[in-house]
This record gives structure tokens, sequence and C-alpha cells, in this order.
């Protein structure tokens, strides 16, 4: 079976603004025969394997797609860094260009463990719609500030209060555990995914480092916002509210990538936040690893595998 991909699904502005080359024939792949790594694709009469995007972050590091695990699997022949980015917002921005129901939302999950590197990837594709959002319609006034169409949520704000860490059996190992799953609160989070369904807005909490717990309040999704990336560790994960979660993303992804390497990050991460390295070293070994153990098991789950390497 053989689909056409073309690139008019955004009633032309996006191939005005960013030239498509020919369209492309692809190929359904079976699960049973997906190879996670690689997809084929297809001008006419001939087959390519596909060499994918890669795109660098601020951390030093490169994502690929490596895989679409749609029915239909979604893949453009790319070369520069930045067509990643691209990439994942062309396949975002139709919901944003043809949507006429205020009220209408695409919920991506972006999960992956610690150090992969899904804050960057979450805010520099919502900053990229906003940007064709912005630029899209030459009639508007240009001193006339459009609402941002796409919102970042991160996951960080469903953290437990560290009061709640303290009432509990063991409060000093839920402090030694917090970020493990059940240092966080995703009955609220479903809760406000679920109001956000509903009613087309809600408030969310963040997260503030400093102090160590939830702002709350400080994230408004509001009617003009369209696409909303929910960002964090747990949110492909197959267990209880978890799974709940999950069934609300229109689109599921993962960043893979290897878990020394992740955990390797997390490290400087620690020791730049005052940690003596020593005791970042024995966090990582007794809370990250199991955590980032437990996310790599999610990845099966995700719409979309983007793999994280050393650029």
């Amino acid at each position: 079976m053989e689909a056409t991909f073309s690139s008019t699904t955004t009633r032309g502005y996006w191939n005005q603004a960013r030239p498509w080359p020919e369209p492309l024939l692809l190929r359904t792949v079976e699960p049973r025969d997906r190879n996670p790594f690689s997809v084929s694709i297809a001008r006419p009469s001939k087959f390519l394997q596909l060499s994918l995007p890669q795109t660098r972050n601020r951390n030093g590091s490169i994502f690929k797609v490596l895989s679409a695990e749609k029915e239909q699997v979604h893949v453009v022949e790319r070369s520069n860094v930045d067509e990643l980015y691209d990439e994942l917002v062309s396949r975002l921005l139709p919901s944003v260009l043809l949507s006429s129901n205020p009220n209408d939302k695409l919920l991506v999950g972006l999960a992956g463990p610690p150090g992969a590197g899904k804050s960057t990837l979450a805010h520099e594709v919502a900053k990229r719609i906003n940007k064709i959002w912005l630029e899209k319609d030459s009639s508007f006034d240009s001193e006339v500030q459009l609402p941002d169409v796409a919102i970042v949520v991160p996951m960080d704000g469903f953290h437990l209060y560290r009061a709640e860490l303290d009432a509990m059996e063991n409060p000093n190992e839920a402090h030694a555990r917090r970020g493990a799953p059940w240092t966080f609160n995703p009955l609220r989070l479903l809760t406000c995914l679920q109001n956000l369904r509903i009613h087309g807005s809600v408030y969310a909490p963040s997260f503030d480092h400093g102090v160590g717990d939830p702002v709350e309040d400080d994230i408004f999704v509001n009617i003009q916002h369209k696409v909303v990336i929910v960002e964090g560790n747990y949110l492909l994960l197959e267990d209880g509210v978890w799974k709940e979660i999950s069934s609300l993303f229109d689109e599921k992804w993962f960043i893979d990538i290897d878990i020394d390497k992740a955990m390797q990050r997390v490290l400087k991460r620690h020791i730049s936040t005052g940690k003596p390295p020593d005791i970042a070293k024995q966090r990582i070994e007794n809370n990250d690893r199991l955590n980032a153990e437990l996310i790599m098991k999610s990845k099966k789950n995700a719409d979309i595998v983007i793999k994280s390497v050393d650029f």
C-alpha cells in the first residue's frame, strides 16, 4: 500500500514560507515489519534508505527522528540541522492553521529520561510555531501583537510539595527519591489536562527550582493556544493514572538517549547547582538512573521516537 505525502494541508502558506520538495511516496510499514531505526521511502519506481534530519541543542547534542509509529509513517527528507524542528512543526502546524473551533487543542506529550533535552526541544518547537503564526497573515496590523498559539507546560509543576514529602512515612527516602513517579501528583496533572479539554483554558503550576516547590497558577493556557506541549519524564507510562494521562495526548513523542550519556549531563547539572561531586554521583546512582531505566520502558508507547546523540 502506498500513500502520497503532500504539503497542501496548510492551505498554501507553508509552501510559500518553506518550499517542499516534490511529493514523496511513503510505504506503509506494518508494526511487525517496522525497524525502529530506519524507514523506507520511495520516489516513483525506486526505494531509498532515508538519512534522517539532525539538529543541535544548547547542550551540544543533535536530535534525529528515528521512527514515526503511526499507521502512515511520516518522513520527509532533510539535510539542514534546523530541519528536524521544521519537520516536527510541520506535523503540528496544520491543526493551528485549519482549526475553526476556538476550543480545539492539539496536546503533545513529550517524554524521555532526565538529561534527554525535553525542555529544549519543546520550547524550540513552540517558538517556531509561534513565529510562523505571527508572520502568516500580512493583513494584521504590524503594531498589533498576535497571541501565541503554542505553549509548553512542564510536568515539573506537578511535583509534590516538600511539605507533602515531609508527611510521608519515610521523609528521608521521599526527599532522596524526589523525581520518582510517586513524588509527583499525577491525578492533579490528569485533572488539569481534562479541564483543558473541556473548557479550552486552564491555569497550570510551574516549578521553582531555587525554592524546590511548585508555583501555583503560573502558566495560563488560554483559548488562543492551539498547540500545548506537555514535557516530562513519565507521560507515557502504562500504570494507573499515568496511563489515563497518556491517553489524552494527540501526539506522543519520546526522546531516546543512552542512559550513561544522559546521566553525565545530569551529573553536570547537579554540580552546576552546587552539589558536591560525590553527593551528585550518589544521587544519580540511587535515584536518577533508576528513574531513567523506568522511563526508557515507556519508549514503545510513543508515536515518534527522537534519538539524542553526541554531536
